[in-house]
């Protein structure tokens, strides 16, 4: 779909490569641009052969250009790919970029159809722009970690970096529909996104309920607090979700179990005090999750497993729709479009090496002389890995 679109992407870590995973895996041209030490998601966490998994997770059909951009013939390189790129993608703090030259007003001078996307944790020009932050002070602030809450009302720390996950969404939508307003209008645009303001736009039915009744938590019925929409747990300590909300699902379910007096307690709380959930509660832990996967595959009453990640290359549903793949030495992809025949994935490379394309790119790209790149790798202003082998 985006065949022909190349993206220029400075960002780091999760929230930028999220985004310019996305817009690869629908066909645009990602190269990457990296410090000459490299995205510092190389070295985090867990690795598999010395290199980080979350950045294998997040940079597969990538291209690496290592540029020391505290030079001037580096930052004079980036301005030169800006010219022949339609995106670029940064998440430094504000004021970074513009102090290397390398900012919007500067850039559009030299390529006015040119997209710029500045992704931060709070914005251009707020009075937080300047702070340090990360995932969980995006979700904090924005009110959604308050409706992650355990029995006791104290917040669960989540295992899952939805702001980073949810911006980097949030960024590819803008700029796709940027790309579509430069086809209409043949004009280049801006996007300042903020990780905070994705999260506090997920939020939108928890502020108006807020505002109207007073009530903190949401939509009433799909809080767990009643016994027809609802997380049970099984006989060997796994868990089901029950999301029969209409009452025809839970008619299914109840005339499925031999339950027949239960519709009428279709929307009764999950109270201790309710006999009928004590029922529930005792009826699913009669069963395994495996038997209750297959009462669902029979019953009609929206019910499905709490898996864990390592099951899922497992799914059958995953598998149905090739959510998850193996194409580099037998490490699992995930997708992020949603076509099961998709025909980039047999083209997938894997996450490229620190610098694995800068020779490539120089030459081909920016038309630059071999003894040109000579002296830039001789000066330290790039860094090269690999055998050159050309790039379209």
């Amino acid at each position: 779909m985006l065949e022909g679109i190349r993206i220029l992407d400075f960002s780091q870590y999760l929230p930028g490569p999220y985004a310019s995973l996305r817009l690869g895996d629908m066909g645009a041209e990602v190269i990457k641009v990296e410090p000459l030490t490299g995205d510092p998601a190389r070295a985090l966490g867990d690795k598999r052969d010395g290199t980080g998994l979350i950045f294998l997770a997040n940079n597969r059909n990538k291209k690496s250009i290592a540029l020391n951009l505290k030079e001037d013939e580096g930052k004079q390189i980036a301005l030169d790919l800006m010219r022949k790129s339609d995106v670029v993608i940064e998440s430094f703090r504000p004021g970074v970029m513009e102090r290397l030259g390398l900012d919007y007003q500067v850039v559009k001078k030299e390529n006015k159809d040119i997209i710029y996307c500045s992704l931060t944790g709070y914005g251009q020009d707020t009075a937080l722009s300047h702070f340090g932050s990360h995932d969980i002070n995006y979700i904090a602030l924005s009110g959604l970690l308050s409706q992650l809450k355990d029995k006791r009302s104290e917040p669960v720390h989540p295992t899952i970096t939805l702001a980073d996950l949810a911006g980097g969404m949030a960024a590819s939508e803008a700029i796709l529909a940027a790309l579509v307003q430069r086809s209409i209008k043949k004009e280049g645009s801006y996007i300042d996104l903020s990780l905070t303001d994705v999260m506090v736009s997920l939020m939108n039915n928890h502020v108006l309920i807020a505002s109207e009744k007073g009530r903190q938590q949401g939509v009433a019925e799909l809080t767990g607090a009643m016994i027809s929409y609802h997380v049970y747990k099984t006989k060997d300590n796994r868990y089901m979700s029950l999301g029969a909300l209409e009452l025809k699902f839970w008619i299914n379910f109840c005339n499925a179990v031999g339950k027949d007096e239960w519709v009428s307690a279709h929307m009764s709380e999950t109270t201790d005090q309710n006999p009928i959930y004590r029922e529930m509660k005792e009826l699913f832990q009669s069963y395994s999750m495996h038997e209750w996967m297959s009462f669902s595959q029979k019953v009609d009453c929206c019910m499905a497993p709490v898996l864990e990640p390592g099951e899922l290359t497992s799914s059958k549903y995953v598998k149905e729709r090739r959510l998850i793949f193996t194409p580099f030495d037998g490490y699992p992809e995930v997708a992020t479009t949603y076509d099961k025949d998709n025909p980039t994935f047999p083209d997938l490379h894997p996450a490229p090496c620190l610098g694995e394309h800068t020779e490539a790119i120089l030459k081909d790209v920016l038309q630059y002389p071999n003894d040109k790149v000579s002296r830039l790798r001789k000066n330290k202003v790039v860094k090269t890995e690999g055998v050159y082998h050309g790039v379209s």
